[in-house]
């Protein structure tokens, strides 16, 4: 099967290979892969089910809820159908158009995923330093205009890398040695001239992903600041507690996040398979315990989730 896909669309597809060097154990990684993207689909399903149907629940802090979790399910199931196919049918072709798009709602719905974390920490400070006019800066509507900006953010700035790379020459032999078509693992199979792909790769890592954790952090750093003027040590922990899910969301997104797109780029000593192996995590953890920190964590969305799960 494999020798078929490969003689017969190596100058009209890309193969995909999925581990490398572990292709004996594809099946058992499937495993772990599609119970992670099955707990997480039915998580922010659950989200988006609970706000919707609970008025109380129309809230900026829970639009935002639900902004994250579309852009979690977005995330996990750009990537994780086709690497099934993969370990399950040995289905390992893709065209060259399906690898592109991809490759394009791989990294827009990363990027529209981190400017929803950079609303989030705008809405907490907010709320802790700002709390009487809370309502006025963040309304629905303006919350709605934020996640605008943000998906139109993310096309703008995403758009170019498939754009260049569908005009780039390819090898005859467009093996990528990968689970999905990442820009670099794209780049790397590239006969032309591939520094633009390169360098604007690695601009949108820090723009975007650089900028967005800095502003976390200024947000933060001033959410502290205000904290630690409050004389009551009640008061400390009930601010810090409304914060302590997103600080988690954050910790668990960014840290994948950075990893897949700099050992890409710096991670020449890394195993094939480890490399691939870890940059899948993105993909499936954050997805999947996202909605089981807010669920934990966020009182009023916990009480809501019992209502509709155990409701006679």
């Amino acid at each position: 099967m494999e020798v078929f896909n490969v003689t017969h669309s190596s100058f009209s597809t890309f193969i995909l290979m999925g581990i490398p060097g572990l292709e004996a154990a594809h099946v058992w990684f499937s495993i772990p892969f599609s119970t992670c993207y099955l707990i997480g689909l039915l998580g922010n399903v659950m989200v988006l089910f609970v706000v919707g149907k609970e008025q109380t629940l129309h809230k900026p802090m829970y639009l935002l809820l639900c902004m994250l979790a579309i852009t979690d399910m977005g995330t996990s199931t750009s990537v994780v159908p086709k690497t099934l196919c993969i370990f399950w049918f040995n289905f390992k072709g893709i065209t060259m158009v399906g690898c592109l798009t991809q490759m394009f709602f791989i990294h827009a719905v990363s990027a529209m995923h981190s400017a929803v974390l950079v609303t989030m920490a705008f809405d907490r400070y907010v709320a802790i330093c700002n709390p009487l006019r809370y309502a006025i800066i963040l309304s629905n509507a303006r919350i709605a205009n934020l996640g605008l900006m943000g998906l139109i953010r993310a096309v703008l700035f995403i758009l170019p890398l498939p754009l260049f790379l569908s005009r780039q020459p390819f090898c005859s032999n467009r093996v990528i040695s990968h689970t999905h078509c990442d820009n670099m693992a794209v780049v790397k199979i590239s006969c032309g001239n591939i520094t633009f792909n390169r360098l604007y790769g690695l601009v949108l890592a820090f723009i975007i992903t650089g900028l967005d954790l800095m502003l976390v952090v200024f947000s933060y750093s001033l959410i502290l600041r205000a904290v630690l003027r409050i004389s009551s040590k009640k008061a400390h922990q009930k601010a810090l507690n409304t914060c302590t899910a997103h600080i988690c969301v954050m910790l668990t997104s960014c840290t994948f996040s950075l990893f897949s797109s700099l050992s890409h780029r710096f991670g020449q000593g890394i195993a094939p398979y480890v490399h691939i192996t870890l940059a899948n995590l993105y993909f499936l953890v954050p997805p999947m315990i996202n909605p089981i920190i807010y669920g934990v964590k966020t009182k009023e969305l916990r009480d809501k989730f019992v209502k509709y799960t155990f409701r006679e």
